[in-house]
């Protein structure tokens, strides 16, 4: 974990509010895992609290976030422009499990939980057998996609108008993979109902299942209570014990969560 002033390499609008941003670092990408998240400081003072964003992808010693401009913090992100600096801390929390081998495995975004999967795939490759199903509302909300381009990866999209792929929900193109191959592990990161469906329909098949819950974050370190969530273990802190939990640790009313 490191705390670090970085340069912006580029901030490129994917579309609509969705944005990719890569910037240069030193030590960020020591040790960083698929599914951990960094804090982002705002260079207006007057926003004392950071912005958690997942970690996209890393190329080297080049940390890529994906990310929808939603609020005033993350609008400002939008505004960031090649050479600019920018002070991040990271990388936090617990991720995806990286470390199966010769496996049958399902990656599932949804929305902005696509942002997460990139580096999770590259992570899981070449050891394994994958299928990315990538879900969203319509095809401005997916093109990101289009940068994956991973070989040896079988990658299904859906979109709920039909604009691109199969017409409809993740869980439409999850159902017959299911029914017709042994899979043997499901990760998952996405709105509250797609996660919650998708966590659902793997303990039906007894397939274990990680899900990354997305939650508000003020501190990122424990410091506060403003992530808690009660679990099967009891209360757990969304940033240190996660953001990653196996779904059947999770009660029902706490699988999913929100990106704003």
């Amino acid at each position: 974990m490191f705390l670090e002033d970085v340069i912006v390499l580029e901030n490129i609008n994917i579309s609509n509010n969705y944005f990719l941003l890569k910037v240069l670092t030193k030590k960020l990408c020591t040790n960083a895992k698929a599914g951990q998240f960094f804090m982002i400081k705002s260079n207006d003072n007057s926003r004392i609290l950071r912005r958690p964003i997942s970690l996209h992808n890393i190329d080297g010693n080049i940390l890529e976030f994906y990310y929808e401009a939603l609020g005033s913090g993350t609008y400002e992100i939008s505004n960031l422009r090649p050479n600019d600096v920018i002070n991040i801390h990271g990388s936090l929390g617990n991720g995806f499990s990286t470390t199966p081998i010769n496996k049958n495995i399902v990656v599932i975004g949804g929305g902005i939980g696509i942002a997460p999967m990139k580096y999770l795939i590259k992570s899981l490759l070449p050891n394994n057998n994958i299928t990315f199903i990538a879900g969203a509302s319509d095809s401005h909300s997916i093109k990101i996609v289009e940068r994956f381009n991973f070989p040896n990866v079988h990658n299904i999209i859906t979109t709920l108008d039909g604009s691109t792929g199969i017409t409809g929900n993740v869980i439409d193109a999850l159902n017959p993979i299911l029914e017709k191959n042994n899979i043997d592990l499901i990760y998952t990161c996405g709105p509250f109902k797609m996660m919650e469906a998708v966590a659902r329909l793997s303990h039906k098949h007894n397939i274990l299942c990680e899900i990354s819950l997305e939650e508000r974050m003020a501190c990122g370190i424990k410091a506060c209570v403003g992530c808690s969530i009660i679990t099967k273990n009891g209360m757990k802190k969304v940033c240190y014990d996660g953001p990653v939990f196996n779904s059947l640790d999770i009660i029902e009313e706490n699988i999913g969560g929100t990106n704003e």
